[in-house]
């Protein structure tokens, strides 16, 4: 039995919740399975997932959006904008197989495939507990501070740093398989993921530069342009840390494969929050959470992001 797991790409939550869902599957299902990975990444203009993706006995979802092939036989989401095709919504409500699953108000993917796992099949999570606690601080964004978030020196937080900027495939499977049976801080540890880490580290630090030189704060905004210095992706606490009284932050950046607005609320200040940040990336063919949320667009869509930005930056400012 060949099981294809199909996660969201250079994502902690990703990549945790498929160690468990596979060590779930190994476990109370088929001791004999076998298992083969392949990330997920959001496509410009909420495109639907390429059904030739689902070439196992048996194919899962975990942490990404809904699909309505015959071939997807498990599935597990905890976002809000998980139903973006015409019919998605409808077509999980009628499924009767009791392996697909969603939730969106969890804070973490991982927790939730451990608690329906537990509840519904006997699963006992309790040896991956390391990683079901980070998988819903960091996804939750449950940090005590801004400040230990931008910091990185837990391991935990190294790996997720590692895991974001990844290009390798192979280094994301071999993640996803020690996490099954080691510690997550033995994995963290690895040479394999300590080597890539230690030159993005520097490239962290010259990006928390890059934002303190970029970012201003206006009516309860941290916003910032980085598509020109080709960043499509940051530490997304870095901007909590020097404004800690912003209501939200947001930003436009690009990159070899991309141009993406990244949306966020401040977690240290949940009561601050007035919109639900999903629904508007939706309006833009992207999606996330009430909390957190992003569009994508194609790599030669900058201005196409940007005209988003502003209009996006003009909603969150108005009182």
């Amino acid at each position: 039995m060949n099981v294809k797991v199909l996660f969201h790409d250079n994502c902690f939550d990703g990549a945790a919740s498929a160690a468990v869902f596979s060590r779930f599957y190994r476990e109370c299902l088929r001791p004999d399975a076998t298992f083969e990975y392949q990330g997920l990444q959001h496509k410009p203009g909420a495109e639907g997932i390429d059904p030739a993706v689902f070439t196992g006995d048996e194919n899962a979802i975990v942490d990404f959006r809904y699909a309505q092939s015959p071939r997807l036989t498990w599935w597990f989401d905890h976002h809000v904008s998980a139903f973006q095709q015409p019919g998605d919504e409808a077509h999980f409500r009628a499924d009767s197989s009791g392996r697909k699953f969603h939730d969106g108000t969890r804070k973490s993917c991982t927790k939730y495939i451990a608690d329906v796992a537990r509840e519904k099949f006997g699963f006992d999570p309790a040896p991956l507990a390391e990683l079901i606690h980070w998988g819903e601080i960091i996804d939750g964004a449950l940090f005590p501070s801004p400040e230990m978030a931008v910091a990185l020196v837990e391991p935990a937080l190294q790996l997720m740093t590692v895991l974001e900027a990844n290009t390798d495939s192979a280094l994301t499977e071999k993640v996803i398989r020690g996490l099954q049976e080691r510690p997550l801080s033995e994995v963290a540890g690895w040479e394999a993921v300590q080597a890539p880490l230690r030159p993005l580290l520097e490239k962290h630090r010259r990006s928390i530069e890059l934002v303190k030189s970029k970012a201003r704060f206006e009516r309860g905004v941290v916003h910032f342009d980085l598509a020109d210095e080709r960043q499509d992706s940051i530490n997304k606490f870095i901007a909590y840390a020097l404004y800690p009284e912003a209501r939200y932050t947001l930003w436009v950046g690009a990159g070899d494969k991309r141009s993406k607005v990244s949306i966020g609320s401040n977690p240290w200040q949940p009561q601050a929050r007035r919109h639900d940040l999903s629904k508007i990336a939706e309006r833009y063919g992207g999606g996330g959470h009430p909390v957190v949320a992003a569009v994508s667009f194609k790599a030669g869509e900058v201005e196409r992001a940007r005209s988003a930005f502003a209009k996006i930056l003009a909603e969150l400012s108005d009182p």
